[in-house]
C-alpha cells in the first residue's frame, strides 16, 4: 500500500513539475519580450486559462504528503526548512502579482512584473536547491550553508534554464503568431543549458552519489531523450511535440529525487528513511483511498479538458486573464 501510494505522490509531484514549470519559464522571460503592455499581456494571457489549475498539483500533492508519509514530511521539512522558507516567498509573490496585475490601462505596473519575474525566478531556484539536497542527502539542519553547496547550486541554475526552456516552449505553441519566433528563439538558446546541466549533474552524480538504483538511471537516460526530442520539435517545428518533451523533461529530476534509491526515500547525516518506514499507519491509507484516487482522477479529467478547450494560440477573440 505504500509502495502504491509513493508512485501516486510522484504523479501528483511530476504532474505539478510538468504543468507549472512553464509558469514559471514564462515569468522569467517576461522581460526578454517587448515592453509594450499588449505583448506583456498576450504574453501572460497565454498562461490565462492554466494558471491556477496548475498550482493544484502542488496543493494536492502537499495533501497526500502530510496524510500518507507523515514522517518523510515532518524530516523533510524541518530538516530544509530555509529552502522551505524561500519556496513559499517565491510562490506567494508571483502568484499575487500574476493576479494583482491591473487591466487598467492606465495603471501601473512595473512592481507587479516585477514580482512575477523575480517570484518565478526565487522559485525556480529554491526548486532546484531543495531537489538538488534531496539527491545529494539533506545536510545536518544548523548547517545553513550546506543547503547551498556547489552540487545544490548547479541544480538551482538547472532550473531556472530548465523552466525557461518550458517557458518558452509553451509561448511556441501559445502566444500569437508575431511572438512564435522570439520564443522559438528563447527555447533554442535554453536547451544548451539545459544540456550542460544534465551532462555536468550526471557526471557529478556519478562519482558522488552512492545506492543509485535502475530506477534512477531510468530516469536520467528518459532526461537525455526529453531534451533530444525537444530540440528535434523546435527544429522541426512541431512545437507540441517540443513542449511534451519539455513537461516530461521538467518532471524527471522530482521523479529522479523519488526512485534514484527506492525503496529509500530519505537520506541525511542524522537518519535514512525507506518508503515504509515514511508511511502512516495502515488503517489511514485505507482512509486516503476513498478519497485521494478519486481526486486525482478528477485532477486529471478536469486537466485534460482545460487544454483541450485552449489548445490554440492567442488569437483577436481571446480573453487575456491577465
Amino acid at each position: 500500500m505504500a509502495t502504491f501510494f509513493w508512485c501516486l505522490l510522484g504523479l501528483l509531484t511530476c504532474g505539478y513539475f510538468a504543468l507549472a514549470g512553464y509558469d514559471y519559464g514564462v515569468g522569467m522571460l517576461l522581460p526578454a519580450f517587448e515592453a509594450d503592455e499588449r505583448r506583456r499581456r498576450q504574453t501572460l494571457g497565454a498562461l490565462g486559462p492554466f494558471f491556477l489549475a496548475n498550482e493544484v498539483w502542488l496543493v494536492a500533492a502537499v495533501g497526500l504528503l502530510f496524510g500518507a508519509f507523515p514522517h518523510l514530511e515532518g524530516k523533510v521539512f524541518a530538516g530544509a526548512y530555509v529552502l522551505v522558507v524561500t519556496l513559499l516567498l517565491g510562490l506567494v509573490t508571483f502568484t499575487a502579482s500574476m493576479q494583482l496585475r491591473s487591466r487598467r490601462p492606465d495603471a501601473r505596473r512595473g512592481a507587479w512584473t516585477a514580482g512575477i519575474v523575480g517570484g518565478a525566478l526565487v522559485t525556480a531556484l529554491s526548486w532546484g536547491l531543495f531537489l538538488g539536497n534531496l539527491v545529494l542527502g539533506l545536510p545536518p539542519t544548523d548547517d545553513v550553508l550546506a543547503f547551498f553547496s556547489p552540487y545544490a547550486a548547479l541544480w538551482g541554475l538547472g532550473f531556472v534554464a530548465l523552466f525557461c526552456l518550458q517557458g518558452a516552449t509553451f509561448l511556441a505553441v501559445r502566444a500569437p503568431a508575431e511572438l512564435t519566433g522570439r520564443a522559438v528563439r528563447l527555447a533554442r538558446a535554453f536547451s544548451a543549458p539545459v544540456l550542460a546541466f544534465l551532462v555536468i549533474a550526471t557526471g557529478w552524480g556519478f562519482f558522488t552519489l552512492s545506492g543509485v538504483t535502475a530506477l534512477g538511471v531510468g530516469v536520467v537516460v528518459l532526461a537525455f531523450l526529453a531534451l533530444a526530442v525537444s530540440r528535434l520539435g523546435l527544429a522541426s517545428r512541431r512545437h507540441r511535440v517540443a513542449l511534451v518533451a519539455s513537461m516530461v523533461l521538467s518532471a524527471c529530476p522530482a521523479l529522479l529525487a523519488g526512485t534514484l534509491r527506492f525503496p529509500t526515500v530519505l537520506v541525511s547525516p542524522t537518519s535514512t528513511l525507506t518508503v515504509e518506514e515514511a508511511a502512516t499507519a495502515s488503517g489511514t491509507f485505507a482512509v486516503l483511498a476513498w478519497f485521494a484516487v478519486p481526486a486525482v482522477v478528477v485532477l486529471l479529467v478536469v486537466q485534460w479538458l482545460t487544454w483541450r478547450a485552449h489548445r490554440h494560440p492567442l488569437d483577436q477573440r481571446s480573453l487575456l486573464h491577465f
